[in-house]
């Protein structure tokens, strides 16, 4: 499993999410810091994945640098890219332009990014959307388009739970369902 992080933050919180996940310890597990470090006003170090400016050349450089840190990963018998919030977005382009073919993407909290939207030969993994019915920035909105774009181009699950723009158990159990189907459709 292949995580990316979300806006304000760093691969180590991104790890310590994904190592919540039951039955996590059969997969190997690698977080992916953003490009972009910057403080916090507290003095921490975080990062982001772009902002609008020079958004092209983001993406292209975001794009070379997740080709690399998967071509330092030891080849994995099931590829999985999981995104939480900017990251989701991230892990969406992985899955559609890394070159590698995930098996599955799992998006919490974040938007497909439109360049996929509009790209007729992209063809997304089974994929698990998820979203607090509290959360403010992933809109009722952006997730209806997501999940309209994604129920016509691949196999999509739903994870709707009771919170905000966070990671719930409620989230993690629906991860650890898709991860143990991933297991059992590919043996």
């Amino acid at each position: 499993m292949v995580g990316f992080h979300g806006y304000g933050e760093g691969a180590e919180a991104h790890l310590a999410e994904l190592e919540q996940i039951a039955g996590i310890d059969a997969w190997s597990v690698a977080a992916v810091q953003a490009l972009h470090p910057f403080y916090t006003r507290s003095g921490n170090v975080v990062a982001n994945w772009m902002t609008a400016q020079d958004r092209e050349l983001a993406i292209a450089d975001n794009l070379e640098y997740v080709r690399r840190v998967l071509a330092a990963l030891p080849a994995p018998k099931h590829l999985v890219f999981c995104g939480f919030s900017q990251g989701a977005a991230m892990a969406a382009r992985a899955a559609a332009y890394a070159g590698a073919a995930p098996s599955a993407l799992i998006l919490l909290g974040g938007d497909i990014p439109p360049e996929i939207v509009e790209d007729q030969s992209v063809k997304l993994p089974t994929t698990l959307i998820g979203r607090g019915d509290s959360d403010e920035w992933y809109t009722p909105e952006k997730f209806d388009r997501d999940l309209q774009y994604l129920q016509k181009t691949t196999t999509v699950r739903v994870c709707a739970f009771t919170g905000g723009h966070e990671w719930t158990a409620h989230f993690r159990l629906a991860v650890a369902e898709l991860l143990r189907d991933v297991i059992h459709r590919e043996r």
